[in-house]
């Protein structure tokens, strides 16, 4: 059972809406599964960031079949493979804009609008981040005052970004998930994570994976790269194409 800091059991005291981001990866899976037993049920609200063709196949019904809240589906207006090829470059490591305009830019705004059709002032951002995911992310603040989405003025909204199993072991994430009598997404049978099919920050192994279960998405990425003459990837300093990358040729 995840041990609730004093600062979310007043926050759950106090009326805070808890909006569960769920992209149907395996640690949004167990982060909900283990909010489920710790807020009341009328405080969670389940988002998920529809990512349009790069998403993976069947990942909102497997939402849907493991929660029991009903689920709000965002989307940006653009999707992603239009703004690669408007900017000319594909996101980084370090320029993540896939993340903060696609994901986090329709879930504020979804966050905002739902506040306000409640009459609430408190809501809990809650993320399936992980302190051994990565050596950045094991940086982060678990629990934060978000000061750039809250106002104090004549329209008072106070939010929250949270990281309920920020402290959990990947071991752990699965545990949960088949704890609650559940089974992962299952492109987990051969990957490691779950984002996009080709996401920048995964392993030669998922992107093989992607490459095999959607051929024809694989080729318009690699299409793409030629288009624009920037790659997904580096190999040292040089860039490397995708095809050489992934080893697998485009059909």
């Amino acid at each position: 059972m995840l041990e609730v800091p004093k600062e979310i059991k007043g926050l759950i005291k106090d009326g805070a809406i808890f909006y569960v981001s769920h992209s149907g990866g395996k640690d949004s899976q167990a982060m909900y599964s283990i909010l489920r037993k710790v807020v009341p049920s009328e405080q969670i609200v389940v988002i998920h960031a529809d990512l349009g063709e790069v998403e993976w196949e069947g990942v909102q019904e497997h939402i849907k079949e493991y929660t029991e809240h009903e689920v709000w589906v965002v989307k940006a207006k653009k999707d992603f493979l239009e703004m690669v090829e408007v900017r000319k470059k594909w996101p980084s490591a370090a320029y993540r804009q896939c993340t903060s305009d696609l994901k986090r830019g329709p879930i504020m705004k979804f966050i905002r609008n739902d506040l306000k059709k409640r009459g609430a002032t408190i809501a809990v951002n809650c993320m399936g981040i992980r302190a051994a995911e990565s050596a950045a992310r094991s940086k982060k603040d678990p629990f934060r005052f978000n000061k750039r989405e809250s106002v104090n003025g004549r329209v008072q909204r106070s939010v929250y970004d949270w990281l309920p199993i920020f402290d959990l072991s990947t071991k752990e994430v699965f545990q949960v998930i088949e704890a609650a009598g559940q089974k992962p997404f299952w492109a987990y049978k051969k990957n490691e994570r779950l984002s996009c099919v080709f996401c920048i920050m995964g392993c030669v192994n998922d992107l093989r994976h992607g490459a095999e279960q959607r051929p024809e998405l694989y080729k318009k990425y690699v299409d793409l790269e030629k288009k624009i003459g920037h790659t997904m990837f580096m190999k040292g300093r040089e860039p490397i194409s995708l095809e050489d990358y992934v080893g697998i040729k485009a059909i």
